[in-house]
């Protein structure tokens, strides 16, 4: 059997957690200033941000196409019909539904199309692990039922620092967006599990109360002293990222992934001052591959 996934995901993690096994990422494109972009593949999240910041326009993301998601079940099924793919929420993208018409495209692939309803670290954790899983010999049904036990666990919030992305991007609503942002407030976003679509979960008057909000969310979730795996990711801002880390450090005793940018297809809808973090209680991957 074989991973699929696409660029709503970010997989950065310690060398002991990253999968031995090949996974192919199909990805979103980015489009700015007249011209495409490959998320991850052509540009980078940093690179990206320094554009965004140079111009006056906004980016463009689209999701890959059914005849992309095709085409790569078709190459693989050369050497290996089974193939799983894990996909970002449908709830925020049509990828999900774009693989499912792709796969049904490829009559010689026997494909298995999970919608995570989550994303970006959250996401990564899912493929990884189930690449390990698949490397240690595990079912397709054990396969999925661990990614719905990591979904399941995994919670993911984040905040930033100016709306105008999001507003374009439609992502929040428009009015609302606007209202928050003459008015300089900072929203606390979660992605809920019924639908996986963005949830607004509180707000601040500055950001650094934002960074606090996310740990008082935290908190809702887990009590003082829990121990977490924790991953905190950023756009462009990693002074915002530290401070966030400094801030859930001694709360809880945290098994910590690495800090990193978040994908270029994800980062292009926040703009440079996003910071979030995923997180999850530790003992959900006590006894893992």
């Amino acid at each position: 059997m074989q991973i699929v996934t696409d660029t709503g995901m970010d997989m950065f993690l310690p060398p002991e957690l990253m999968p031995e096994i090949p996974i192919h990422v199909v990805p979103h494109t980015i489009t700015l200033d007249g011209k495409s972009y490959r998320s991850r593949e052509d540009i980078q999240s940093d690179e990206l941000q320094k554009m965004l910041m140079e111009t006056s326009n906004f980016p463009i993301t689209s999701q890959p196409s059914a005849g992309d998601f095709a085409e790569v079940y078709r190459k693989l099924a050369v050497a290996d019909p089974d193939i799983l793919s894990i996909q970002m929420s449908s709830g925020l993208s049509g990828t999900y539904n774009a693989a499912r018409l792709g796969a049904e495209m490829v009559a010689e692939a026997n494909v298995t199309v999970v919608d995570t309803k989550t994303l970006c670290a959250a996401l990564g954790w899912q493929v990884a692990a189930a690449a390990r899983a698949l490397k240690a010999g595990w079912s397709l049904e054990k396969i999925v039922g661990l990614i719905e036990l990591i979904g399941a666990a995994t919670e993911s919030i984040y905040t930033l620092d100016e709306l105008k992305y999001l507003i374009h991007g439609g992502r929040i609503s428009h009015m609302k967006g606007l209202l928050a942002s003459m008015l300089k407030i900072r929203p606390l976003i979660g992605v809920e599990k019924a639908g996986g679509t963005y949830s607004q979960l509180g707000m601040a008057r500055t950001f650094e109360k934002a960074l606090q909000g996310l740990v008082d969310i935290m908190l809702k979730h887990h009590k003082p002293g829990s121990a977490l795996r924790v991953q905190v990711l950023h756009s462009y801002n990693m002074p915002g990222a530290e401070a966030l880390c400094a801030l859930i450090a001694p709360v809880f005793k945290c098994t910590w992934m690495p800090i990193h940018y978040m994908s270029p297809a994800l980062a292009a809808h926040t703009g440079p001052s996003m910071v979030g973090v995923a997180y999850a209680a530790a003992d959900v991957f006590e006894g893992l591959p």
